[in-house]
């Protein structure tokens, strides 16, 4: 071959191989623009606004990605009401909805099991469960008819019991009570004659100050001090049974999601992983002051749950489960892998943070 004819062959096959690229290239090259709704509030800290919230997943994405995804908040009430982003991401009016699986226990109960199980996993457990111990997989599995690809995108860690109108002081004094409580724990508490109530945070101060309701729980000390609860009720009761962790949900409409190319779909998924930890250490720094604020300023009663009531409250937890879990088969295996996990998680945490607490910490107080 001579070497006008070698040239010519050369931009030849270049020319191919940059037509048979390019639409790769394109693909690669094209911008999104998106929508967020969220279920929580304008200006909420952790759930809207501050370290590892869903505004800086948004601004984490548009960095790494060169602007290429584009993704526009909206609190509740901005856009949809705060409840109705799962139907909307479902039905791909928006692509993206921040809230916490719970929420949709209607739609399917193994939701649930996605947020916050009672007396289940810490923070470490919960985020092992989910990407290592096949939890993430069962979430994709049990939102798959729904056309929706989650995420988790925080976690507050351990919550608080929550705020009394008057003090408890047996598992016979929540007969009759009308608490807002979300999730397992509702059904729980129902058990003993509480009458559950699922509201909207921004909804909680205003009930709890009129006696709508008795008691409420929200997250921890900085939340619930921000929405105001210490002035409607002054007793406050630790440590979250109910929710020893809580993980936002972050939920992607399918067809969207499958749209993204690799890169931008890793991207979203390092900057959900990123926030999970960021907002859970940023509730670990902040709760503390809180709390001490709360007791010494504002008069609240902080202090453990009776004795006599946790196991009570256990028992009626594993039966709840139980029952959940022998009417369906999904919720069964979603089950099954969490408890197996957890079994497995306490052996090592019995070991490891419980003598963490017991002994180099010093115990309850130190």
């Amino acid at each position: 071959m001579d070497r006008r004819s070698f040239v010519t062959a050369a931009v030849a096959g270049t020319a191919a191989a940059a037509t048979l690229a390019a639409p790769h290239v394109a693909r690669a090259q094209k911008t999104f623009q998106w929508k967020m709704t969220n279920a929580y509030g304008p200006g909420s800290p952790f759930y809207v606004t501050g370290p590892g919230s869903p505004t800086d997943f948004i601004a984490m994405v548009d960095a790494m990605s060169g602007g290429r995804l584009k993704i526009q908040h909206f609190a509740a009430g901005e856009l949809i009401p705060a409840l109705e982003g799962f139907d909307a991401v479902s039905a791909g009016t928006i692509e993206m909805n921040a809230a916490n699986a719970y929420f949709w226990a209607g739609k399917t109960f193994a939701a649930q099991y996605f947020t916050a199980v009672p007396f289940g996993l810490n923070f470490q457990g919960m985020t092992a469960w989910l990407l290592h111990g096949g939890g993430q997989q069962l979430w994709e599995e049990v939102y798959a008819p729904f056309n929706l690809v989650p995420l988790a995108m925080g976690n507050t860690g351990v919550q608080m019991t929550g705020w009394f109108r008057n003090p408890i002081d047996s598992i016979e004094g929540l007969k009759g009570l009308k608490m807002r409580i979300p999730g397992l724990a509702g059904k729980v508490y129902a058990q003993f004659g509480v009458d559950v109530k699922l509201l909207p945070g921004g909804e909680i101060f205003p009930a709890l100050e009129r006696g709508v309701i008795d008691a409420a729980e929200f997250v921890g000390p900085y939340q619930d001090r921000r929405l105001g609860l210490h002035k409607a009720a002054k007793h406050y009761y630790t440590t979250g049974w109910h929710e020893t962790s809580n993980v936002t949900e972050l939920i992607i409409n399918k067809a969207a999601w499958e749209s993204l190319p690799d890169d931008l779909k890793a991207i979203v998924r390092a900057a959900a992983a990123a926030c999970n930890t960021i907002s859970h250490t940023w509730c670990e720094a902040t709760n503390a002051e809180a709390l001490a604020d709360l007791v010494t300023n504002h008069g609240v009663q902080a202090q453990p749950l009776p004795e006599s009531m946790v196991p009570k409250l256990r028992e009626a937890t594993l039966q709840v489960l139980s029952d959940a879990a022998a009417k369906d088969p999904l919720v069964k295996k979603v089950h099954d892998s969490f408890t197996a996990f957890k079994t497995t998680h306490d052996s090592w945490a019995g070991i490891s943070e419980a003598v963490y607490q017991s002994q180099i910490r010093g115990g309850r107080g130190a």
